[in-house]
């Protein structure tokens, strides 16, 4: 059983938790820089693996960054010195002409298509689909049941809410924020958040909140 360790015990902890159990994998380690985290991710007959971050960095087990905010995961993914796993559920379909970059995670029922290229540390969560030659940037965020159709290009740290639709050839920059349900068929500048059918530009994201 391949050995690796989590960061994050926050609720997506759990999910990948899940995951890398269905894949076989033993968790040796847990960390989160918040400790009253810890004691909520046991569930069932599961132990308590917390332990402290000098000990969680102690060895070379592979890590997964397991926390759903973006822009928090590419600031400890740019500051660990740690090997990355990546995280394909069994239930879920990556085509073997499809990429995914170190420390992604593809959930229960998540599609990749021949032809996409997918960054590090993305999050493909359940049932979202990634269709044939999609570009998805390094800490994206792809939400339960999107559907990105062909050719579709996803910026740096971009959020796709629940259930939203992209139509082919759409270009969408770098920590937006698509809202759930929102149907896009116009490309979307950085920073931008989107709402609604068809989707609209509502205000722009605070880039000071995004200084590393």
């Amino acid at each position: 059983m391949k050995r690796m360790k989590i960061y994050g015990a926050g609720g997506h902890s759990k999910v990948i938790l899940d995951l890398a159990e269905c894949l076989g994998r033993t968790i040796t380690k847990v960390y989160d820089d918040f400790p009253e985290r810890l004691h909520h991710f046991s569930h069932g007959d599961r132990p308590d693996l917390s332990c402290d971050k000098s000990d969680f960095f102690s060895d070379d087990d592979p890590l997964i960054i397991a926390i759903g905010n973006n822009l928090t995961r590419s600031q400890l993914a740019n500051s660990v010195d740690a090997r990355f796993e990546t995280l394909v559920h069994p239930s879920a379909v990556v085509s073997a002409y499809a990429t995914l970059g170190s420390g992604t995670v593809v959930n229960a029922g998540g599609i990749v298509q021949a032809g996409a290229t997918v960054g590090r540390h993305v999050i493909i969560n359940t049932g979202a689909l990634v269709d044939h030659d999609n570009v998805i940037g390094d800490f994206v965020h792809i939400s339960p049941n999107v559907s990105l159709t062909g050719h579709v290009e996803i910026g740096e740290g971009t959020h796709i809410g629940a259930g939203a639709v992209v139509i082919p050839r759409i270009k969408i920059g770098k920590w937006c924020i698509i809202g759930a349900g929102a149907v896009i068929i116009k490309d979307v500048p950085d920073y931008s958040v989107v709402v609604g059918n068809p989707g609209r530009i509502i205000k722009k994201v605070d880039c000071d909140q995004l200084q590393h």
